[in-house]
């Protein structure tokens, strides 16, 4: 089949070409990878474009893409999916730590990562995920911030949030505001704590 008018967001892009998605994004900055925004600011990519770089990778075909009124926001959870969860968190550690954690507890959850709050909204408007795993302190743009922009958005109220953080109390009273009444998990405590919070918010996510 032909892929002449075919468009993948940069998310699809990533798991067909097995990378982050920084590492597609910064691949379209560089011009491998032909793409252009739509109206509501989502980057899509030509399938021509993409299909010449898995090729050159001794990869061959393209299944078909996402509808792009999903990787616009438009659709929820499509039935029979597995759970999405986006852990954003800075620290190659702590980003490790919970995908053994999720590994463990929980199979059936798609876990995707973000490493700085401006990759970690845009990966919120991509996969719409079940549960947020916020750190406080983020490069880009602060989990209080985050949390904030997302809670006015009406595609994300049936998003369950968990917030991360090593900061103590008197730490956390700057972003207060934000963080009121939302589960929330010391870092040294993650082992023990957050498969009960997850579970928790997994079963409770619309």
């Amino acid at each position: 089949m032909s892929q002449n008018d075919t468009t993948y967001s940069t998310l699809e892009a990533a798991r067909l070409l097995g990378m982050a998605v920084r590492s597609v994004q910064l691949m379209v900055d560089r011009g491998e990878l032909q793409a252009w925004k739509t109206p509501g600011g989502h980057r899509r990519i030509a399938g021509t474009s993409l299909e010449a770089v898995l090729r050159a990778r001794g990869k061959a075909g393209l299944p078909a893409p996402t509808p792009q009124g999903a990787a616009d926001g438009g659709a929820g959870v499509r039935p029979g999916s597995r759970p999405r969860v986006l852990l954003i968190e800075d620290s190659v550690h702590f980003q490790n730590l919970v995908r053994l954690l999720v590994a463990r507890h929980f199979p059936e959850v798609e876990l995707h990562v973000a490493s700085d709050g401006i990759a970690g909204l845009a990966m919120c408007g991509q996969l719409q995920p079940q549960v947020l795993l916020v750190d406080v302190l983020l490069p880009g743009i602060d989990g209080a911030t985050l949390i904030t922009s997302l809670r006015s958005q009406p595609q994300f109220a049936t998003s369950r949030l968990i917030v991360v953080t090593s900061l103590d109390e008197a730490g956390r009273a700057p972003y207060a505001f934000a963080l009121q009444g939302l589960p929330l998990v010391h870092k040294p405590q993650l082992a023990l704590e957050l498969p009960g919070l997850l579970r928790a918010a997994l079963q409770g996510a619309g």
